[in-house]
């Protein structure tokens, strides 16, 4: 496109512009008045319909909303319900095993009380013997000796 082109274009848009003016003012059937009036009334008729469509609008969703609402309330309640639920078996679980671990515990403790009792039986028992074969050490060589 070259640059005369697009002057062109704008000074023929003026010129339609003030042409389309002068003849909307020689042309036209009513007064200024008249004109001015009918326009007034136009934009006050689509006020009051923006106004209205605004309200139905606004009717329409806070009707939804309403609708909608109680759903969401019961939703949440039995959401609520079901997490209280969980928490309580959470907290019977985790005494459960606070439980088992405490009878696992003393279990493993008795057991080793257990062990430990038959280990210094054993102990007892190897140490008599062990004084027991001393002693007929002892004993013999007197035997050995007559």
């Amino acid at each position: 496109m070259a640059k005369g082109s697009g002057f062109g274009f704008v000074v023929g848009g003026i010129l339609g512009a003030i042409a389309g003016c002068i003849a909307g003012i020689l042309l036209a059937p009513r007064s200024g008045a008249e004109s001015r009036s009918m326009a007034a009334d136009a934009m006050g008729d689509a006020w009051d319909k923006a106004n209205d469509l605004y309200e139905q609008g606004a009717n329409q969703l806070a009707e939804k909303i309403n609708s909608v609402t109680p759903q969401l309330n019961a939703q949440t309640d039995a959401l609520r319900a079901k997490v209280d639920l969980a928490r309580e078996k959470m907290d019977q679980l985790r005494s459960s095993l606070s439980q088992s671990v405490s009878e696992a515990s003393e279990n493993v403790q008795k057991t080793m009380d257990s062990a430990a009792e038959k280990i210094q039986q054993a102990q007892d028992s190897v140490q008599r013997a062990a004084q027991g074969v001393r002693d007929d050490a002892e004993d013999k060589p007197e035997d050995a000796a007559e």
